[in-house]
């Protein structure tokens, strides 16, 4: 879940390790490995999400080519010996198996699809694997455009957050040919310890968007409850613990409590600073309204959740974690 914008590219077979001489530093020291055993990925976003998720591709012992808009972001990584591309396209020039995590559907055309995009030098074969969370129309015509370069095109969007990302306990939920699953999976194993087929092409940001839209409504209750309960006298984290061991536990309430000081490591003690932006939260929500159009499915909750999270992004709190509801209700008082 993101707030850098970013990319970063793939991996070229002829591309090996020994002899090579790695830096000192804190990363290096994390992610030394036997490297000559495993051609480099490309890696494109290095994001709140992408960038955990690079490391631990590091970690298992694969090389990286990496490409970011932002090029700060890739500092550390080129400190550490990987190889940072000027272009999506350089990326697909060098590697065969390719990794996006991108912020929004405009990203990811532009970075497929734009004037220095990946179809501009991508190989017959490559493996290209879209972890951003996109309209699936968009992830289909991507698939379309791949597939006429000879190359393969699977949506594989993540559930889990920073701390799953960190820690490569991510869920993975992924959508393209079957028979090309298992490639995918050898890769996205390294990054999360769930890694599920869901069908063909687009599927896998439909389950995405399913999850996230269920994830903003039980943010939003858990915030209400959690606001009710201090205004009402019970202290926070009493109130918490009561939830969590109650019918009214969920992830929202036991993982990433959105009341600040009521649990460490989580952005609700860190000023809604870092995790998923509420920017991110909203964008989602709006996939999942042209989804619930498309199929003349009623979304009640959820388009109420996405109302929410419009008028929180128009009261400044655009940049914030999505946990930030409580914040916004306890202090703007919209209704």
């Amino acid at each position: 879940m993101a707030a850098s914008l970013g990319f970063r590219g793939a991996a070229s077979g002829l591309w090996y390790w020994s002899g090579r001489r790695r830096p000192v530093g804190s990363l290096a020291a994390v992610c030394s490995r036997s490297m000559a055993s495993k051609t480099p990925v490309g890696f494109i976003g290095l994001g709140n999400m992408g960038n955990p998720m690079a490391k631990n591709l590091m970690k298992h012992g694969y090389p990286l080519i990496l490409y970011d808009v932002f090029p700060d972001v890739c500092k550390e990584f080129k400190e550490a010996g990987e190889q940072v591309a000027s272009s999506p396209a350089e990326v697909a020039e060098k590697a065969d198996r390719i990794i996006t995590m991108l912020p929004s559907s405009m990203n990811s055309v532009e970075v497929y699809s734009g004037a220095n995009g990946i179809l501009k030098k991508v190989k017959k074969g490559s493996l290209l694997i879209d972890s951003s969370t996109i309209d699936p129309s968009v992830s289909k015509e991507l698939a379309k455009e791949v597939e006429k370069m000879g190359a393969v095109f699977m949506d594989a969007p993540v559930s889990g957050g920073v701390g799953a990302a960190r820690s490569g306990n991510l869920t993975f939920m992924v959508g393209g040919v079957e028979d090309e699953f298992a490639a995918a999976q050898e890769l996205l194993e390294c990054m999360g310890s769930n890694v599920v087929y869901c069908g063909a092409v687009g599927t896998g940001q439909s389950a995405k968007i399913c999850n996230n839209m269920l994830l903003a409504i039980s943010m939003i209750g858990t915030a209400e409850a959690m606001n009710l309960g201090i205004r009402s006298g019970l202290d926070p984290k009493l109130l918490a613990k009561i939830l969590n061991m109650s019918s009214g536990r969920c992830w929202s309430s036991d993982t990433y409590n959105p009341v600040p000081g009521v649990m460490h490591g989580v952005p609700s003690s860190n000023n809604y600073q870092g995790g998923f932006g509420t920017t991110l939260m909203a964008k989602d929500l709006g996939l999942a309204q042209d989804s619930a159009t498309s199929t003349k499915t009623p979304i009640l909750l959820g388009s109420l959740a996405h109302q929410i999270y419009r008028m929180m992004c128009s009261k400044g709190y655009s940049k914030k974690d999505f946990s930030s509801v409580f914040q916004y209700l306890r202090e703007e008082e919209p209704f």
